[in-house]
């Protein structure tokens, strides 16, 4: 999605892309990262753990491909400073976030989705039998479920924060300040940030 905002998917080059940095059905920010790299792309990926905490060994989310991508996401973050590719730990502020999407500048943001709440979606998810009916991008589940979301921008007079969210390419989303700090910040998402730049 944010490959095809900055006018730069070619879909066979992208498709070598993932073969060649071995993404597979389980994606990490850092391989997020890698693909932007790969591109060209200039970014700066934030999260508050330099590699795989092993807390999330028995989360239901990571369970079933925990013990395979942990040494692969190890060593991505052990390589990537040899690969140009920009990691800090560090925390950011809604204030940081702000200020990069006043610039113009894009974000792609790891939340849980049983959290996240779109103010503006009229109906529940197409994929989720269980949802009530209401305003919900995605089901509400007690897990913690991993998605990756692009701000796009916020509006301080109505606090709210502007994404598109991947699984629904065809409509911009919104939620409050407050709802997205929560579901960004939840245990499992390391507060992992990837900071595109669309300069790049």
């Amino acid at each position: 999605m944010v490959l095809r905002y900055l006018g730069q998917l070619d879909d066979g080059e992208f498709e070598g892309a993932l073969q060649e940095l071995r993404l597979t059905r389980s994606i990490w920010t850092i391989d997020l990262a890698y693909l932007m790299r790969h591109f060209g792309v200039r970014h700066r990926f934030c999260t508050q753990t330099l590699g795989v905490d092993k807390g999330y060994k028995n989360q239901s989310f990571y369970r079933k491909h925990f013990d395979t991508e942990e040494t692969r996401v190890n060593e991505l973050f052990a390589q990537a400073q040899a690969c140009k590719v920009l990691v800090e730990k560090c925390s950011v502020s809604i204030q940081d976030i702000q200020a990069h999407l006043a610039q113009g500048h894009v974000a792609i943001v790891l939340v849980n989705s049983g959290v996240l709440h779109c103010e503006l979606c009229s109906s529940p998810a197409k994929y989720c039998c269980f949802a009530p009916r209401g305003h919900r991008c995605f089901c509400r589940t007690p897990d913690y479920q991993g998605h990756f979301i692009v701000l796009r921008g916020y509006s301080r007079a109505t606090g709210s924060i502007f994404y598109n969210n991947p699984a629904f390419a065809d409509r911009m989303c919104s939620t409050s300040v407050s709802n997205f700090e929560e579901a960004r910040t939840s245990y499992g998402t390391d507060e992992d940030i990837l900071f595109v730049y669309v300069d790049s």
